[in-house]
Formats: structure tokens, C-alpha cells, sequence
């Protein structure tokens, strides 16, 4: 059973950045595709980044490409998502998530993950 913490989450003045962290448990995440979703209230949880296994290709929502970065260090089995020039819409939970499936998952949807963590919210202010 694989757990995930997130960590990183804060309040942020918009054009700011931060780096949110996911750290692992349980099994190593080399091997594993992982993605990066977010919720703000009262709407639907939503695709944000996702990095297939074994330091695979990335995938990015368009609404945040070019500002934000999924990355990985197997050493320290944590996942990261470097968020820059961060603005007002950005403000959500931002949840972890690791699939247990090798092969054909969609990775923008929620539903190609199997283990999700706590979330850790973001705050952008204008």
C-alpha cells in the first residue's frame, strides 16, 4: 500500500512561486506513473501535471504549462511540482496520486490513480 504526503502548500502573492512535495511510502515511486491534480471549493477536482514511470514523459493541463514542472528524485522517493508566476486562479487543494497499473491509464484523469494523499493547500492572493 502506497502512502503520500504532500507537503510545500501555502499563502503566496500572485506571480510568486512554490514547490510542493510528495513524499512516498511504501513502495518506490520509480516505478510508478504520478500526477498532481487540484480542487478549489466547489468545484471539481482537476488534472494538473502527471510524470510516467521510470522518468517517463510529462503531461501538463494547459492552464498551467510553461509555469509549472513535475519532477522526481528517486533517491528521497518524493515527487515535486515547481509552481511559478502563480496567480489568484491557481488557489485550490493540490493533491498527489500514484497509479499501480504499468500500462493504459489516462493520466489526465482521476481515474488512472489508484493512491492519492491528503492535499496540501495553495493560497494566491492578488
Amino acid at each position: 500500500q502506497v502512502q503520500l504526503v504532500e507537503s510545500g502548500g501555502g499563502l503566496v502573492q500572485a506571480g510568486g512561486s512554490l514547490r510542493l512535495s510528495c513524499a512516498a511510502s511504501g513502495g518506490a515511486i520509480s516505478g510508478r506513473h504520478m500526477g498532481w491534480f487540484r480542487q478549489a471549493p466547489g468545484k471539481e477536482r482537476e488534472f494538473v501535471a502527471a510524470i510516467a514511470r521510470n522518468g517517463g514523459n510529462t503531461y501538463y493541463a494547459d492552464s498551467v504549462k510553461g509555469r509549472f514542472t513535475i519532477s522526481t528524485d528517486n533517491a528521497k522517493n518524493t515527487v515535486y511540482l515547481q509552481m511559478n508566476s502563480l496567480g489568484p486562479e491557481d488557489t485550490a487543494g493540490y493533491y498527489c496520486a500514484a497509479s499501480r497499473r504499468y500500462t493504459g491509464i489516462d493520466y489526465y484523469s482521476i481515474g488512472g490513480y489508484d493512491y492519492w494523499g491528503q492535499g496540501t493547500q495553495v493560497t494566491v492572493s492578488a
